[in-house]
């Protein structure tokens, strides 16, 4: 022992303290060291022990499990006595009590060796003791901020969804309570931002600081690089502009003012914009910088088709129809996988909606062109004050709304915009939507590779300024196109009776 000691006189200081074990120990006080189980392996190795820590109820939290007297462990960690030293078969043991956050007693650090425990050792397990209970604090609080951020998220997302199905009053109620004042508005835009998936948290915190907490700022369940945001203000697309435009890699869509029941078709429209950003020098771009072809139909007109095409929805409780709507909307705009994972349902939740409306409705969605109609119908409904009162007048048809000098014009020169590739992307664009967007029967109806329809109709999208492959707005648009020059046939609307306008005609 007379040599141990000297050993020890040796390894302190002049004040009695080894510095060097002080500062290794501080050292797992920072940011890269907090880790409870490296600093039971370092006192482990520091004073030539066995080690372990375990909570109140006996459970090892690190180190190697060490047999322990259960009395003497209680009379620790109900606070009756602060520490205690014993031998015990040849070895010395020591425990300590080490306070756990939010707990009502007290974990057990339990230090044994072969050798007693000298003065410099009794600091070190004294000290490390001190810096566990920091560290446990510590991921107790960093844990607790995981969870309210979590929490916070989720409840972003369930606003979302519930203005996704136009149920505004409880989205507001359930937003007033943390943002109070955030939806106390009429309209709203819609901005989607576009990074690197594993950049995607970071931009989602600074567009919440961008918009200073005044957007609903919410990371897009169906896909993983999008973050979404429902702004009431105007101040909030230009910082995040500003923000989009100093970050390498990032794009912003943005859509047209829409009232909050409409958030779905905003939604939409920023998708619809976020492809275009990618060809803008400012990587932004906003919806309706384009004219569309409803603005170009007669309004009472097309109010009128769109409400007798929907009308076997009418019958259904005002809750269940908003709901099919809704999910009709965005079924139409995305994959089912996306669209459930936006409404917080399962896939086939949406797919049996759809296929209740389908039914609904007596037409089949499998075909573009009937697509294309049931999506104007919805959007054109949508946009309106109040559901009509189911009377209608003339028997328009969607025909007659296609066939307007100024939509003609629009579709003509839209189209004309293919004639130019020596590729005829023009046919094989128009056989594509003909075969359902189907790359594989259009190949077979026009003698190449499926591939070879995949690059052209993927190549026709910078020049018609139009998302294709992925569905949408975009190719709904192209379809009435060609429906209005006449070079698809016009959609089966089974749903219409027999004789009537819109009934298909056979032979």
């Amino acid at each position: 022992m007379a040599g141990r000691e000297g050993e020890d006189r040796r390894a302190d200081g002049a004040d009695g303290v080894d510095a060097t074990w002080a500062q290794e120990l501080l050292d797992h006080l920072r940011p890269s060291g907090r880790d409870i189980r490296k600093v039971v392996a370092w006192l482990a190795a520091a004073a030539h022990a066995d080690v372990a820590l375990q909570d109140d109820a006996g459970t090892r939290l690190a180190g190697t499990r060490t047999p322990l007297d259960e009395a003497l462990v209680a009379d620790i960690t109900t606070g009756r006595i602060a520490s205690a030293a014993l031998q015990d078969n040849g070895r010395h043991l020591r425990l300590v009590r080490v306070e756990l956050p939010h707990a009502a007693t007290a974990g057990v650090l339990a230090v044994s060796r072969p050798a007693p425990f000298d003065r410099r050792t009794a600091d070190i397990v004294t000290h490390t003791a001190g810096v566990l209970e920091l560290l446990l604090r510590a991921r107790e609080s960093a844990a607790a901020g995981q969870r309210l951020r979590r929490a916070t998220s989720d409840l972003r997302l369930a606003i979302l969804q519930l203005l996704m199905v136009e149920d505004t009053v409880s989205a507001r109620r359930v937003a007033a309570g943390l943002w109070p004042g955030l939806l106390d508005t009429d309209t709203a835009c819609v901005y989607v931002a576009e990074s690197r998936p594993d950049d995607r948290d970071r931009l989602a915190e600074e567009c919440l600081a961008a918009t200073s907490e005044q957007a609903l700022v919410v990371r897009c369940p169906a896909v993983d690089s999008h973050v979404i945001v429902v702004t009431p203000g105007e101040a909030a697309a230009a910082e995040l502009r500003a923000l989009v435009g100093g970050r390498p890699g990032t794009f912003l869509g943005g859509s047209a003012r829409q009232s909050l029941a409409r958030t779905a078709t905003a939604y939409g429209q920023a998708v619809s914009a976020l492809a275009v950003a990618h060809f803008r020098p400012d990587k932004a771009a906003v919806y309706a910088e384009r004219t569309h072809p409803e603005r170009l139909m007669d309004p009472a007109a097309l109010r009128d088709w769109a409400a007798r095409v929907l009308r076997p929805l009418d019958a259904l409780a005002h809750h269940t129809r908003a709901e099919l709507l809704a999910t009709t909307r965005l079924g139409l705009e995305f994959t089912a996988v996306n669209a459930a994972a936006v409404l917080g349902v399962s896939r086939n939740t949406v797919r049996a909606r759809m296929e209740r409306v389908e039914g609904l409705l007596g037409t089949d969605l499998s075909d573009l062109t009937v697509r294309a109609a049931v999506h104007l119908a919805l959007n054109t409904q949508a946009g309106l004050d109040q559901q009509p009162d189911g009377q209608s007048g003339a028997d328009t048809r969607l025909a007659d709304l296609l066939a307007g000098p100024a939509l003609h014009t629009w579709a003509g020169e839209l189209l004309r915009r293919l004639d130019s590739d020596t590729r005829n992307l023009r046919r094989t664009l128009r056989t594509w939507i003909a075969a359902g967007g189907n790359a594989e029967r259009a190949a077979q109806r026009l003698g190449v590779h499926a591939q070879t329809v995949r690059e052209h109709v993927r190549s026709a999208e910078p020049v018609l300024e139009r998302q294709l492959l992925a569905g949408g707005s975009d190719l709904y648009e192209v379809v009435l196109a060609h429906l209005a020059l006449g070079d698809l046939d016009q959609p089966a609307l089974h749903g219409a009776k027999p004789g009537h306008p819109d009934a298909p005609v056979h032979g």
